[in-house]
């Protein structure tokens, strides 16, 4: 009998599978993308809502505010001018609407859309 245990792997609650010619995911009700596996070369998420990140505001999580602590297609994470980092986000990050990410990377962070335009990934869903 396995022992689920309190680390990373033990949040996992399911995955999707997803390529670029499918429609964009999403995780379940109350659920989030917790880790993105590319699997084929040169895998790039669609520009502007390929990957959506869970925004924060004072370390809780938020729909009304735009800063992204996580990377992202739409918005920058971590893109305060340099000197304005606060406890929830730090300075100089860009969007990733064009980086060609490498086979058998896997990306950690918390996502609630995931939409490729070229290749193909595993999404890991969790809480």
């Amino acid at each position: 009998m396995a022992i689920v245990k309190n680390d990373w792997a033990g949040t996992i609650t399911g995955s999707v599978y997803t390529t670029a010619s499918s429609d964009a995911i999403k995780p379940p009700t109350g659920k989030v993308f917790v880790a993105i596996t590319i699997l084929t070369a040169d895998t790039t998420f669609d520009a502007g809502g390929g990957l959506i990140s869970e925004k924060r505001v004072n370390n809780t999580i938020s729909s009304s505010v735009t800063n992204n602590v996580y990377i992202g297609t739409d918005a920058a994470a971590h893109d305060l001018a340099d000197g304005s980092e606060t406890v929830d986000e730090g300075s100089g990050g860009l969007v990733v609407d064009s980086v060609d990410f490498p086979v058998g990377i896997t990306l950690h962070g918390r996502w609630t859309e995931i939409d490729i335009a070229d290749g193909a990934i595993i999404a890991y869903i969790g809480d």
